[in-house]
């Protein structure tokens, strides 16, 4: 009778134990999924808020039609991959929408009138700040994915993460041409 009692209680212990390395992995992957919609909202702004800078642009005859095809094409890559959750598309996607970007403000400095614009000045800085906003959330959803991805790997996380099948999720990465320095020159010429 004690040695079936001792039995119990390991059991009961153990199953604790299992629930809990359990719900702790649900928690960390619902963090994962928290850290992207974080990003999610702030793509949609600011994929919903591109459309106007271009319009503002489009009005001064002479500005670069190229430039804005950039923006428009980076755009439309950004907006493909979210809503695909491509993770590593993004990532290249997201270069070029900051590329573009800069290159559409730098171009930006060569017409006067488009600088004292209002409604230009007011989408450039509300999409500064949303391009601000979206480097802090990458950071976190990048962080929620390195705890969650080191939880299904450590022992004994792993047994429970394998048995329900949870798998290792991308980090946001970045292509080597957004982390190398700006080229000022080449904005300017």
């Amino acid at each position: 009778m004690g040695s079936t009692l001792i039995l119990l209680g390991v059991c009961v212990v153990f199953l604790i134990y299992a629930i809990s390395l359990y719900n702790n992995l649900v928690s960390l992957k619902h963090g994962v999924s928290k850290a992207w919609a974080n990003i999610d909202v702030l793509l949609k702004q600011r994929h919903d808020e591109l459309p106007k800078l271009v319009e503002v642009c489009k009005q001064y005859k002479q500005f670069e039609q190229e430039t804005l095809q950039r923006v428009i094409a980076a755009r439309s890559q950004v907006q493909t991959a979210r809503e695909g959750q491509d993770i590593e598309a993004l990532g290249k996607a997201e270069g070029m929408m900051r590329a573009s970007l800069g290159g559409l403000f730098a171009v930006a400095e060569a017409y006067p009138e488009l600088k004292t614009n209002q409604n230009f000045m007011q989408l450039q800085t509300r999409i500064t700040g949303l391009e601000n906003g979206i480097a802090d959330r990458r950071e976190l959803y990048n962080e929620s994915v390195n705890i969650y991805n080191v939880g299904i790997e450590q022992f004994p996380g792993v047994l429970i993460a394998n048995m329900f099948a949870y798998s290792a999720k991308p980090l946001l990465e970045f292509s080597v041409a957004e982390k190398a320095d700006v080229d000022m020159k080449a904005l300017f010429s």
